[in-house]
């Protein structure tokens, strides 16, 4: 069986923009994760019970969003290699290794560290140590850091380092990618196939209903047994969750069939999103205190509500961005090559502002509004420098471009200009 020709790669805009929105509400989630009662790296002294049903508006579902939209990207890189000639799953195994490799070791070494430094001092506050800067604790902290000898421990664990923190999705990213990688020169083969065979099985409700059977079924099996821990090696439901959302991008991005689904089911999908979000959020805020179990028949049947939750959100979004998101131009082009160095140094500075501002005492809003305004110039900072380092620009999710490519990608997109469809 000869495998079938690949088509001509074309641009997604409206998966741009979800690409795009998706990382920066992860930034403001993670401001929100300062000041939510939750553990996190470091806390906020005055934290807002209220934001708990306001950060379950997108925890379900934002990082099975990105990863399904970061499979579709993957099937347009891979296509484009594949046009080029021979080697297609070789090239683009060696392309991801380049563009996540660099970048991930360099945030564990460099940019992850002060998330960790500042958790210590938190822990060591917690701990009764009046100046933990100065302590034995955090003496040589990059060394200890580095060679993992730190031994930061108190009543909820151990810190091991070093650690990937929040850059996990990049790791798992690329292990998916390598895996695809292996994949590909038999899957390719059959990709019309499966094509077909999802747009009959998903065809009407079943484009929401057959996901969330899935959904409801790894969490009833996997996510009791497997907690989501982000430490690749047994993180086995957040595996069959994430890279089922990776695999789904890439097999069914070229559908037309599926694209014009979404779009006809966006508002119900809306409606049945928003009213299981309150299903959830109401569930989650009831239990929320440690000395209080729901009964086992309501913890099943939640399972469901989350799994609809999580899938209904997920079409809605990707319904009114067919609809809505269908053009490019200069400011998306600026933000999808911005997007991954935002999210390699977001958390650090949101950690770093945050700490600092909170021995402050400000107003809260007016504190939370700084912590959101400093880390998206830091981001922004971060970015300018990473386009101006060249070849370095690599350690920041940047890939330099030369001039010569620059030159042929105006050339080819002043047609499209004219045409109103210029691709990022």
């Amino acid at each position: 069986m000869s495998a079938p020709p690949i088509a001509a790669a074309t641009r997604r805009h409206d998966l741009d923009w979800i690409r795009v929105g998706a990382f920066l509400l992860l930034i403001l989630y993670h401001v929100g994760m300062f000041y939510v009662p939750w553990d996190w790296h470091v806390n906020s002294p005055r934290p807002v019970e209220a934001l708990e049903p306001v950060m379950q508006l997108t925890n379900p579902w934002r990082l099975t969003l990105l990863f399904l939209v970061s499979g579709a990207a993957t099937r347009f890189l891979f296509e484009r290699f594949e046009a080029e000639g021979k080697g297609g799953a070789r090239r683009f195994a060696g392309s991801r290794t380049l563009r996540l490799l660099p970048p991930l070791l360099f945030a564990m070494f460099v940019i992850v560290p002060p998330q960790s430094y500042y958790e210590v001092v938190e822990a060591a506050r917690g701990l009764g140590v009046v100046d933990p800067a100065h302590s034995p604790w955090l003496a040589d902290f990059w060394m200890k850091y580095a060679t993992g000898t730190g031994g930061w421990c108190d009543a909820d664990g151990c810190l091991t380092t070093p650690t990937w923190n929040h850059m996990w999705f990049v790791v798992y990213l690329l292990v998916y990618s390598l895996l695809l990688a292996i994949l590909l020169p038999v899957l390719r083969r059959f990709l019309p196939v499966v094509q077909v065979g999802l747009e009959r099985g998903l065809a009407g409700w079943g484009l929401v209903v057959w996901p969330v059977v899935w959904l409801l079924l790894i969490r009833w099996t996997l996510a009791p047994v497997f907690p989501i821990t982000h430490d690749l090696t047994g993180d086995w439901y957040n595996h069959a969750l994430s890279f089922s959302a990776f695999l789904f991008g890439f097999v069914s991005v070229r559908s037309e069939v599926l694209k014009a689904g979404y779009e006809r089911l966006r508002r119900p999908a809306l409606w049945l999103a928003l009213l299981a979000w309150a299903g959830w959020a109401t569930y989650a805020w009831s239990y929320r205190a440690s000395d209080v179990a729901p009964p086992e028949a309501l913890r099943a049947g939640m399972r469901l509500v989350y799994a609809i939750d999580q899938w209904a959100f997920i079409v809605a979004i990707l319904g009114y961005g067919a609809r809505y998101l269908n053009r490019g131009g200069p400011l998306l082009r600026y933000l999808t090559l911005g997007v991954f160095p935002f999210y390699i140094v977001h958390q650090t500075v949101i950690v770093v502002v945050a700490h600092h501002l909170a021995a402050l005492s400000l107003p809260q809003p007016v504190e939370a509004g700084l912590v959101i305004a400093a880390t998206f110039a830091g981001c922004l900072a971060a970015y300018e420098v990473a386009r101006r380092l060249g070849r370095l620009g690599l350690l920041l999710g940047v890939r330099p471009v030369s001039r010569r490519r620059a030159g042929q990608r105006r050339l080819e997109e002043e047609p499209r200009q004219a045409l109103g469809c210029a691709e990022p």
